[in-house]
């Protein structure tokens, strides 16, 4: 089968490569071609676009580059309907995802499934008229989604489980790292730790993270150490403005 993909942030193109890999493993034909990351090209397939031309939030930023993010919808839509898949799969990403669900359900017999429903029960719930009538299968990873949708809403939708949850399970089961050695391995000290996980882009990162330093800060005191997640695709300097000599930044970890 023929698949198109779409992920637009770092932790799309990090489920969207599991979602690929095993769908190679019951697929010996599968054929891919997407909008993703470097996670997503390591499975195979052909990129059309990486995920750091698509992820762009916040009002001002959108604003600024909305001839991009128009010009990138455009790509998408004529070579998804150029490739005929045999899906089209979108991961997460609705301000981008929906529009295009949009017009492949309107001009195309394509099948659109979402994977990673789009979280309207916290934020535009009206979009759920958009998901009943351009979306075929939706696919959450939230079990609570499940009366969400089909109870409230009454859109049938499948609970595929927690792909952040089987990712810490795995890494669980095989890690053998101590406390102490992980510290001393990354040159932190040895203290609890307070993790800040700011988010994937660069702009989640300038809204969220003088914040949450300011909140960590007071809690921490001397008892703890704040340690702030690197994102993947993000250069340490986007972090270095906001970090003080106590704080540190740790990334592929």
């Amino acid at each position: 089968m023929k698949y198109y993909l779409i992920a637009g942030e770092a932790s799309g193109d990090l489920h969207a490569s599991h979602l690929m890999q095993a769908l190679k493993d019951k697929d010996a034909e599968a054929q891919f071609r997407f909008f993703g990351g470097d996670l997503m090209s390591a499975v195979g397939g052909t990129r059309v676009k990486h995920y750091r031309e698509l992820a762009y939030m916040g009002f001002i930023p959108v604003l600024m580059h909305l001839r991009t993010i128009f010009r990138n919808m455009a790509i998408c839509k004529k070579d998804i309907a150029e490739y005929q898949p045999d899906v089209l799969i979108l991961i997460d990403y609705p301000g981008f995802n929906l529009s295009i669900a949009k017009y492949i359900h309107a001009n195309t017999n394509i099948p659109v499934y979402y994977y990673i429903s789009p979280k309207i029960w916290a934020w535009k719930e009206y979009r759920i008229k958009n998901i009943k009538r351009d979306v075929d299968e939706l696919f959450s990873i939230l079990p609570f989604e499940i009366d969400f949708f089909e109870k409230k809403h009454h859109y049938p939708i499948h609970y595929v489980g927690n792909p952040t949850a089987d990712e810490v399970a795995e890494f669980k089961a095989d890690y053998r790292e101590s406390p102490e050695e992980f510290c001393n391995r990354l040159g932190l000290e040895n203290k609890p730790i307070i993790a800040l996980l700011a988010g994937s882009r660069k702009q989640e990162i300038k809204d969220n993270l003088p914040y949450m330093l300011q909140a960590a800060t007071a809690v921490a005191k001397e008892k703890y150490q704040i340690v702030v997640a690197g994102a993947p695709g993000i250069d340490k300097s986007i972090y270095d403005q906001y970090l003080n000599g106590k704080t540190k930044l740790v990334s592929g970890e």
